[in-house]
Parts: structure tokens; sequence; C-alpha cells
């Protein structure tokens, strides 16, 4: 029963950090620049995402250009679309399979076949959780590497959005639901593991009344 509470537990954080994953993925927020000027009115925020980038004005209008060419992108812009939509296709695919492998769900056939399952879908939503925690990581980096530099100008320096921490708060969540996934399969029958099954003994003796049998035809 325990078991089967860690593993509603687990779907459970492994679906926020599918759709936090998600999120990320799309939000324009990777990196923030807000530049006041001379007042609040002509405040103006610029936010740099993975597939477009978004200029946000003081009176609320907000205008956004795609990012088409993907080879006139810096390396880290390049390495984190990849490892994002990775990180989505695995959490996606690990979050099913998990659903399949819990012991509340009377699907995937018998205990044994359910365990590794379970346990199979556990890794993919641990390799999401690596995937999405190295972009996030990467990008925090190179702004902050940005923001120090002094021979970069004012208005090229960028700070952390909203999307890199939602990236790396759901790429955790996944990772404890892939470990959680995990560790209930291991855990399964631990008695198997440091006890093998006891081999039946076989006795070779005959019964008492049928060597007695025997010596009577010898007689």
């Amino acid at each position: 029963m325990a078991s089967a509470g860690l593993q509603l537990l687990a779907f459970v954080l492994g679906l926020c950090g599918v759709a936090g994953v998600l999120v990320a993925t799309v939000l324009p927020n990777w990196q923030v620049n807000v530049d006041v000027g001379s007042n609040i009115i002509t405040a103006v925020a610029q936010l740099q995402g993975l597939w477009m980038d978004c200029v946000w004005d003081s009176t609320g209008m907000i205008s956004c250009t795609l990012k088409y060419s993907t080879l006139a992108l810096p390396t880290h812009v390049q390495a984190a679309r990849a490892a994002m939509v990775l990180a989505c296709v695995l959490s996606a695919f690990g979050i099913c399979t998990s659903a399949v492998g819990m012991k509340c769900i009377r699907l995937g056939g018998d205990e044994e076949t359910k365990s590794q399952v379970s346990f199979g879908g556990g890794v993919c939503l641990m390799s999401a959780g690596i995937a999405g925690l190295i972009p996030t990581v990467w990008y925090t980096k190179e702004s902050i590497d940005t923001f120090q530099d002094v021979t970069v100008p004012e208005s090229n320096k960028h700070e952390p959005g909203g999307a890199v921490y939602t990236g790396f708060i759901s790429a955790l969540l996944l990772l404890l639901s892939g470990l959680i996934f995990c560790t209930s399969y291991l855990k399964k029958g631990p008695e198997a593991w440091f006890y093998p099954p006891k081999q039946r003994h076989i006795s070779t003796t005959k019964p008492e009344g049928r060597v007695a049998y025997n010596m009577r035809d010898y007689v």
C-alpha cells in the first residue's frame, strides 16, 4: 500500500514536471533586460527565448519576432533548444510508461512486468530531468558571465528570466519522480536479492517397507 502511494506521488510530481518543461520550452523570457530610460513611461522590457524575441513597453504593447534561422543562433541557444525538446519527449514518454506500471492501474500484465515497466518509465523521467537541467544551468551561467563583463554594453546585458527558473524546478521534479519510480522497483522483494530461494532437498533413501520386500526376494 505504501509503494502504491509513493507511485501516485511520483506520478503527480511527474505530471507537474512535464507541464513545467513544456511551458518553459515555449516561454519567451529565458533572458530579460529592462531599460527604464529617462522615466517610467519609456520603460522597455526585452525578452529573449528559445524560439522568439519579444519587446514589451510600459503601455502594455508587446511585439515578438520568431527566430527562423537556427544556424545563426548562439551555441548555447541551439543546445538549449535540442535539450528542452528532448526533455519534453522523454518526459511525456516516461509519464505514460510509468502510468502503465503503477499498481493502482490494472494494465501492463502481472506484477513483475508492471514493475519493470515502472522502472523503465522512471529511467525516462530521470533522463528528461537531466536533459532539462543542462540548458537551464548553461543559460544561467551565460547570463551571469555576460552581466558581469564590463566590456559588454548595458543594453546587451540580460538576467535569467522566469522560464529558466520554471525549467530548473520542473527538471528537479522529473528527477525526483523518476527516482521514486526506480526505487519502488528496486525495493520490490528484497528477499530475492539477498536470500535466493532454497532448493528442495530430494531424499534418495528408499522406504523401509520396500527394502524389506527386496530382502525377502533373496531369501
